[in-house]
């Protein structure tokens, strides 16, 4: 059996390797570093598949939320409703706009936002919603899109997760995450369901008018070159990480088809078993499992689990085991908390499992006997 990994790139990079080797090959000769041709090609691809008029590469996930929020024109005070319960740069960047985070709650099934808790959050301060699609499962974007649209407010979704996920709406149309808000961000980090081999990111939205103004923002605020429109920043994808984006894009279904088949044999596995919860599937919704996220009862030592399961040779995470509304960068920054005791709770109960492409089935039963074992101890 080869070494378990968290995220086994290496194996996936020698099944593209040629075709990765060929196009930088071809960059390194023709010095395109910046705003080469493979940057358009991947914005185009990308527009496709996710079925948007615009996408705009960008320099990172995080630089992605950021320029968001300032094409949308938020001001400092505004308020942004934000789940607590995801990676700190989501919320970081309502922080560095000094714009007012207001955390609320997540869902105990799905750990997404909550929409009866966004309902309540909703003020006459209220500028904007930043649904995560935690994990790789979206967020209740009907729920969402009505009562943005109720309380005339924008959504940016965090896409950074759940890339290649359907969603169904009640009338049967489905649409990609990151094309149902008024924008959409997504990270490129390398262990990303679609990553690169650097920093990447990309906003995508279908409002012509805001395309305009991300890219301005993108780009030092201009309009062209040398009028400085606006205030902006210096974001953008290089283009090697591009060119790797665009080979890796062709196989994204395949890679979340390889996702979803671990965590059947997951899912299928750890059914049967007490003091643990398998990941909620909602039914309008495509999980594309950028981790396995389990659910342990309150009499089951979880830090005792990841300590026994390394002694396997086993890798666990427990992701976010700090909320963002406990976390200390926050403490000079006016915030506003609902009830988030569902947040608390399952910061201290869930872990994740391995999970890639390459993961073999004797690596899969492998780690279902070692965690089953300390289970029954």
């Amino acid at each position: 059996m080869k070494k378990i990994q968290m995220v086994d790139l290496v194996s996936q990079y020698e099944k593209i390797k040629p075709q990765v080797q060929s196009s930088i090959a071809e960059i390194m000769d023709k010095a395109q570093f910046i705003n080469g041709p493979a940057v358009k090609e991947f914005a185009s691809s990308l527009e496709d598949y996710l079925d948007v008029k615009h996408v705009i590469p960008c320099g990172n996930g995080t630089d992605a939320l950021q320029i968001a929020m300032m094409a949308l024109g938020l001001k400092p005070g505004d308020e942004v409703i934000t789940p607590s319960y995801t990676y700190i740069a989501t919320t970081e960047v309502i922080g560095l706009l000094r714009l007012k985070p207001v955390f609320v709650d997540c869902d105990e099934q799905t750990f997404n936002i909550s929409l009866g808790a966004i309902e309540k959050a909703i003020t006459p301060n209220t500028k904007a919603i930043v649904p995560v699609h935690l994990y790789g499962q979206s967020c209740d974007m009907e729920g969402i899109m009505e009562l943005a649209e109720k309380h005339n407010l924008y959504v940016i979704e965090d896409n950074a997760q759940a890339i290649g996920s359907d969603y169904t709406f009640g009338d049967g149309t489905k649409k990609k995450t990151g094309g149902i808000g008024h924008i959409g961000c997504t990270s490129f980090f390398p262990s990303k369901n679609l990553g690169c081999y650097g920093d990447g990111g990309a906003i995508s939205t279908n409002d012509d008018d805001l395309a305009a103004q991300l890219r301005m923002v993108a780009n030092h605020g201009q309009s062209k070159r040398y009028h400085h429109d606006r205030i902006g920043c210096n974001s953008r994808l290089d283009t090697i990480q591009a060119a790797v984006l665009n080979i890796k894009l062709r196989f994204l279904d395949d890679y979340i088809a390889a996702r979803r088949n671990a965590a059947d044999y997951y899912d299928k596995f750890f059914s049967n078993l007490e003091h643990i919860s398998i990941p909620h599937r909602a039914d309008n919704t495509k999980h594309v499992f950028h981790q396995y996220t389990l659910q342990l009862s309150d009499d089951i030592d979880r830090d005792g689990l990841v300590a026994f399961l390394k002694e396997k040779e086993v890798p666990a995470m427990i992701y976010y085991p700090i909320p963002a509304h406990r976390q200390k960068m926050f403490d000079d920054l006016q915030t506003d908390c609902g009830e988030l005791t569902t947040t608390n709770w399952l910061t201290s109960r869930v872990f994740s499992l391995p999970m890639h492409t390459e993961l073999e089935e004797d690596q899969l039963a492998y780690i279902c006997e070692s965690v089953k074992t300390y289970l029954e101890s």
